[in-house]
């Protein structure tokens, strides 16, 4: 069928302009009267008024100049009536009369033949944007419906394509540059967060962390572990509010803030007092909370303090979770706030979550309900504690396109059972001070070493060092002292307590000096070895003996 068979089957005022174009192979008969649709809307009184701006425009001659490609399809198969000559400079001479899927055989590759079929059967036009053709230009389909009324080969479509190669190729670097904006926000991100954490004898911890939505800007959201020597070991999980590199950075200051003020193992709600003073000198805009826990295996408990964080969620060894969430103050860098530090229980066999808003806030929900929401899956959560990390993140829907850093911090105390308790062994003598303090120290570690099967050389090191503890105790601190022993699969422990407050201090003693070397002693045998204060104003002095191959 050639374009004037099938463009006499237009609207009249379409057939009117083809008319008009003076090509008497395309030309199409004249016709005066007004089409039928038009027709039926005017009264017995009203006349069809001639409008030249339209009537007059030749409708065969516009679509052949136009830039964009326009096909002419018609009936149930689609068969070609028309292509302008961009059509044709685009893909070549189409056949006329021919089947689209044959015809247009580039309309079949970017899948535009079934949506030929829905704009018959809806009569409503329908576009597809950016589709790559063959030759390798992007192009936006517009296909609209043609009225041909009493006619057996029923509608047709005309088919708009307009070259959007620039805008798509435009886009698509916008796109690449935008990934690879991401991916160098993601590494910076994670290049701020601990590449390996460390490893506890008594702990078993697993961390995960999700970078959220798609967009380039990085979040705060950091976490950390600090082993502080003496079994004991720091946790700590934050958020600094907002998103991108400043909000990263600040976290960065805060993270490397935190593992300097813990290696002077001081109290949780001092840590964050320390943090609060920094944030504000980093950054007073710059809104962050944090959560700051110690964990003693000889206490069973986590000793924590938070700074407008959300509660750490443990659950014991009957599988009851547990909510703590007093004492909380305000985040860091409001200023004026004397923190205080809170405990909740750790004994063996339990499981704690530290983590960030991002996997328990949502919009549509009041907070209380999301963390309600991960108390009941951290009940159902067995496993290690990757496994955990992984069964909470699912479980609170974080995805990919998640609109909010997610960290999640699991850590949990193992109950030993078997072989392995034998492995970790704690033994304690409380001292009364007086001349028979340091040998009875000396008389009970022997036992107790020889008892754990230590070899001579470790055995006579860890007897000196309690020995060397214990009287300094006797010479510089005050009852109750207690001299405890600990071994673990890595290390063997001696801490001294007594109830002084004054921490000791290694330093060089001179010839002449009658005391100050049972310290300097104690560092040059000992792999490490530190002091912290006790609570109630007492000290606590530690050193550790790593533990060689086949000491069992």
């Amino acid at each position: 069928m050639n374009f004037t068979r099938w463009s006499a089957r237009l609207p009249g005022t379409q057939r009117r302009a083809a008319a008009r174009t003076g090509n008497s192979s395309n030309a199409l008969p004249p016709e005066s009267s007004v089409p039928a649709a038009r027709a039926e809307r005017l009264t017995d009184d009203e006349a069809a008024p001639r409008v030249p701006a339209v009537d007059d425009l030749p409708v065969r001659e516009v679509l052949d100049r136009i830039p964009a490609l326009v096909a002419l399809v018609h009936g149930p198969e689609h068969r070609l009536a028309y292509v302008n000559d961009a059509y044709v400079a685009a893909f070549g001479v189409r056949p006329v009369g021919e089947p689209a899927s044959e015809a247009l055989p580039e309309l079949d590759e970017v899948g535009l033949l079934p949506l030929l079929d829905q704009v018959l059967r809806s009569s409503k036009p329908r576009t597809v944007k950016s589709r790559k053709a063959p030759g390798g230009r992007s192009y936006t389909f517009t296909c609209t419906p043609v009225d041909v009324e009493a006619t057996p080969e029923g509608g047709g479509v005309m088919i708009f394509a307009a070259d959007v190669t620039d805008h798509a190729e435009a886009a698509d670097r916008l796109r690449a540059s935008e990934r690879r904006q991401r991916e160098t926000a993601v590494t910076l991100q994670r290049s701020l967060l601990p590449q390996e954490l460390e490893e506890p004898d008594d702990l078993r911890i697993a961390a995960v962390y999700h970078p959220g939505g798609t967009e380039a800007a990085v979040g705060g959201d950091w976490y950390d572990v600090i082993t502080l020597g003496g079994g004991r070991t720091a946790l700590v999980i934050g958020d600094v509010m907002g998103r991108g590199v400043r909000a990263a950075a600040v976290m960065g200051q805060l993270r490397t803030a935190v593992r300097a003020y813990a290696r002077l193992d001081l109290p949780p709600h001092e840590v964050l007092q320390l943090l609060d003073g920094l944030a504000t000198e980093i950054d007073a805009n710059q809104i962050a909370t944090c959560v700051y826990a110690v964990h003693d295996p000889n206490e069973g408990r986590l000793v924590y303090a938070s700074a407008g964080h959300l509660p750490i969620l443990v659950r014991d060894e009957n599988g009851t979770v547990l909510r703590a969430d007093e004492p909380t103050g305000p985040p860091l860098g409001t200023g004026g706030w004397m923190h205080a530090s809170g405990t909740v229980p750790l004994g063996p066999g339990s499981t704690a979550v530290l983590y960030t808003d991002g996997l328990v806030e949502r919009r549509d929900e009041d907070l209380d309900e999301g963390i309600t929401a991960l108390e009941h899956a951290l009940a159902g959560a067995r496993g290690t504690p990757q496994v955990v990390c992984d069964r909470l993140v699912r479980s609170a829907g974080v995805a990919a396109d998640h609109d909010d850093d997610v960290a999640v911090l699991v850590l949990q105390h193992p109950a030993r059972t078997g072989p392995d308790s034998e492995l970790f062994r704690n033994a304690a003598l409380e001292l009364l001070g007086g001349v028979e303090a340091a040998p009875r120290a000396r008389a009970f570690a022997s036992g107790v070493l020889t008892s754990w099967r230590f070899p001579t050389d470790l055995h006579d090191l860890g007897v000196l060092a309690a020995s060397e503890l214990v009287a300094n105790s006797l010479q510089h601190g005050t009852p109750p002292m207690r001299l405890r022993l600990r071994r673990t699969d890595r290390r063997l422990i001696v801490e001294v307590t007594d109830g002084d407050d004054h921490l000791p201090r290694r330093r060089r003693a001179e010839p002449a000096d009658e005391a100050g070397r049972g310290i300097a002693i104690v560092a040059t045998i000992a792999s490490n070895w530190g002091s912290r204060r006790t609570p109630g104003g007492g000290k606590a002095v530690w050193c550790e003996f790593a533990l060689r191959g086949g000491v069992t």
